[in-house]
């Protein structure tokens, strides 16, 4: 399932400050898994973690599926690199979250619409539906993108940690039709995806999922 040469993002399950880091997986036993120092996605420092603990952990496998687990800092190892050993979780404890990019979550969302080089004045939008793939939003019927192919999307996604995460994702105009008399719906299609990003998104999605769910708005 994990494997070396595997990107994680790990956030502390107990903190303060949500916070994630980026790592990759460099060496693997029956019991432990050996990640290289992680980098803060948001500073782009190295993150040091304390002996104990608690993780939570995400990653995606060659078929595009996405896990989560629950792990704890073992300690650090010195090798050729350094190291930092991981509990390896056992196969029934991940948690599968796969396709979440097909699925399609009717949510509002602050979003921006900025343009590639300089055809239009950015403005702001907001999302009818989004999923990791791409989005809907509905922008006001003055604004022209018909001859904009390539435009950037900022968004502002709510976790349930309380963090924002704030995404600029180069994106492809699909489509625009009416909406209404004051809007049209935009749809877009994310382009050149960051794992980081795409990690972000599914999660903001499954989160989402979970919440509708609670509420019997979603089957």
């Amino acid at each position: 399932m994990i494997k070396i040469g595997d990107t994680l993002l790990l956030e502390p399950k107990f903190s303060l400050q949500p916070e994630q880091y980026k790592s990759m997986v460099v060496e693997m036993n029956e019991d432990s898994i050996f990640i290289d120092y992680p980098v803060n996605t948001s500073t782009g420092k190295i993150a040091f973690l304390l002996d104990g603990s608690q993780l939570k952990v995400t990653f995606a496998d060659s078929d595009n599926a996405v896990f989560i687990f629950d792990t704890e800092v073992l300690g650090r190892v010195k090798a050729q690199i350094a190291m930092i050993q991981l509990a390896r979780p056992p196969k029934d404890s991940l948690v599968k979250i796969q396709r979440r990019q097909f699925v399609r979550i009717e949510t509002p969302v602050d979003a921006a619409v900025h343009p590639a080089s300089n055809e239009f004045r950015a403005f702001r939008a907001v999302t009818d539906d989004i999923s990791a793939g791409g989005a809907a939003l509905r922008i006001p019927k003055v604004i022209n993108l018909a001859e904009t192919p390539i435009i950037y999307v900022w968004l502002a996604l709510p976790l349930k940690t309380g963090e924002i995460r704030y995404l600029k994702l180069k994106s492809k105009v699909i489509r625009i039709s009416a909406s209404s008399d004051r809007f049209n719906k935009l749809s877009v299609q994310f382009m050149d995806l960051s794992e980081g990003d795409r990690q972000n998104l599914i999660r903001f999605i499954f989160e989402k999922q979970v919440e509708m769910k609670n509420k019997g708005l979603m089957e």
